[in-house]
């Protein structure tokens, strides 16, 4: 069996871990050990080297403010390790740097991934393997649909995959329409709204319609569920791609001129 470790347990740390137990040996690190007390079928690590001594396939997923600090920690001795990166705006070449020739993967998931219904979009490294791209498919496919694509293209994933669920909760909560109470015509309308800017950041039709449909999708049986104000918010990070495109959507832009935002934005992000 595959042992898996995840460094950092917050939101997205914990759909992952909680969906793969039944299948791969999990290992756990956060520095708030609060967040990892009483989890079964998962083992907690008491430091980041006992979790690197045990795993040879590593999720991060630490917050961006940390990440710097976890990369010097983990250093260029675990070369031989997989790493699967989950941090936005933050490039495999920028990890490649710190962990020297290690095999690295990103993966940008989105909110989704709480109800098993993720839109997880997977580029590779330099160093990965092909082997190395099915075992993240493998894992991602646990907290729903994965996407292959090239790293040059992650940033118009996030204005899509992971800042449109925004644009959906924010129409619900503007027309105050119950998430549970959508129409056959209003769901048409979002895939449509969406394939455009999909479109206009940068993806062919084919990949426009189908990352729309599986967004819109898995956004609105979010939203049967709970508040579409309250998801707005937990999708919407202070300075981060949602905030933009929210600013462009509160002035009365398009989805599109949103999702352009969204892609700006990743751009300035990245390193």
């Amino acid at each position: 069996m595959i042992k898996v470790g995840i460094i950092g347990f917050g939101n997205m740390g914990q759909a992952i871990a909680e969906r793969i137990k039944s299948d791969y040996t999990v290992c756990v690190f956060d520095k708030d050990n609060h967040k990892t007390v009483h989890l079964t079928g998962i083992s907690v690590c008491a430091s980041l080297s006992e979790l690197l001594s045990r795993c040879e396939e590593i999720i991060l997923a630490v917050k961006p403010q940390d990440f710097e600090l976890v990369l010097k920690e983990i250093g260029s001795g675990a070369t031989h390790k997989l790493f699967i990166s989950i941090a936005a705006g933050i490039t495999t070449a920028h990890i490649e740097k710190y962990l020297s020739l290690a095999r690295v993967v990103r993966a940008m998931p989105n909110i989704a991934a709480i109800i098993g219904e993720a839109e997880t979009c997977l580029a590779k490294g330099k160093y990965a393997l092909a082997e190395d791209m099915e075992i993240a498919r493998q894992i991602f496919g646990f907290i729903g649909k994965v996407w292959v694509m090239e790293e040059g293209l992650i940033n118009a994933a996030t204005a899509i995959s992971g800042s449109g669920p925004a644009y959906i909760f924010y129409d619900l909560e503007k027309r105050g329409i119950d998430g549970a109470l959508v129409t056959v015509d209003l769901k048409e309308e979002y895939i449509q709204r969406l394939e455009q800017a999909a479109q206009a950041v940068g993806f062919d039709g084919q990949t426009a319609l189908e990352l729309a449909n599986s967004t819109v999708l898995s956004s609105l049986h979010l939203a049967a569920g709970n508040s579409p104000a309250e998801l707005r918010k937990k999708v919407t990070s202070k300075g981060g791609t949602t905030e933009e495109a929210l600013k462009v959507l509160c002035a009365g832009g398009s989805w599109i001129l949103a999702a352009g935002a969204a892609k700006t934005r990743a751009k300035e992000l990245s390193r």
